[in-house]
């Protein structure tokens, strides 16, 4: 038995892990965040896919079971690959899941008007997961995506309150708005940016919903559990959680403390080069 394990490229999973955890209060979980090469959205899908990799070994060397790719660029360029060629090598029994799909899954319910935006990084962007993936639950939902390249720094460097922050913020937001009048839902496609999910929304018109993604992720693996329980038997239950940071632990340790809303204690580790 093992711990669930949670992936992320920085912080922005921890926005996930808070919701699951809620969710899932009696379970074990690892967290681990990649920071010292984070940003992911900027990098290439041969380099997002063999980080990511790198992580999941780590994850299933510590006797994870199942881990949640709590970053939207690794769910896009590197979760199909890790599912479909690496898993029957290094680990059958185990599963690795995305944040993309269960938020596709219900995105044609959220909407009345079938045109729904998208801001995400520009690796997710560029994948189109979200246009292919709503096509397989929604056909005939329109989405509009809009690339936020400097979003994530501004968030992990806390600059996203700041009055040239939210100016770049506001901008992104009337391109997005721009592209189609009848849209009424907003998803947050990458998991920084709940943190300005309040600003967001009070700058968007009042029919537009903007919606992120932890609660969608924690209803959807509740599911799946009960649903594999060959899985949900394997995972430990003593309300622990163990935090993974390959950067620098006192700096993940006070920005961390304020995604999650406690004080986290965390470790080094190294995944490699």
């Amino acid at each position: 038995m093992g711990p669930i394990g949670v992936f992320d490229s920085g912080y922005g999973g921890l926005t996930i892990l808070k919701d699951i955890k809620e969710k899932l209060p009696s379970y074990n979980f690892i967290y681990l965040g990649d920071n010292a090469r984070a940003p992911y959205g900027t990098k290439s899908f041969d380099l997002v896919y063999k980080y990511t990799l790198q992580a999941v070994k780590d994850l299933f060397q510590r006797n994870c079971e199942l881990v949640i790719l709590a970053c939207n660029t690794s769910s896009a360029k590197a979760l199909r690959s890790i599912q479909q060629k690496d898993l029957q090598i290094i680990a059958p029994n185990k599963r690795v899941l995305g944040v993309i799909r269960p938020s596709t899954e219900i995105i044609g319910e959220l909407t009345k008007s079938n045109s729904v935006g998208l801001l995400a990084t520009q690796g997710t962007v560029t994948s189109n997961s979200y246009v292919i993936e709503l096509k397989k639950f929604s056909p005939l939902t329109k989405i509009h995506q809009h690339a936020c390249p400097l979003w994530v720094s501004l968030i992990e460097n806390n600059k996203h309150c700041s009055i040239s922050g939210k100016e770049i913020i506001k901008n992104d937001i009337e391109i997005l708005l721009e592209k189609d009048s009848n849209m009424d839902l907003i998803v947050l496609g990458c998991t920084h940016y709940p943190i300005v999910k309040e600003y967001i929304q009070s700058i968007v018109p009042k029919h537009v919903n903007v919606i992120s993604q932890g609660q969608i992720v924690a209803d959807r693996l509740f599911d799946y559990l009960n649903r594999h329980k060959d899985i949900e038997s394997r995972c430990s239950k003593e309300s622990k959680i163990l935090y993974l940071t390959t950067g620098d632990i006192d700096e993940f340790n006070d920005n961390a403390s304020n995604y999650i809303g406690e004080q986290i204690n965390s470790s080094h580790i190294n995944l490699g080069t």
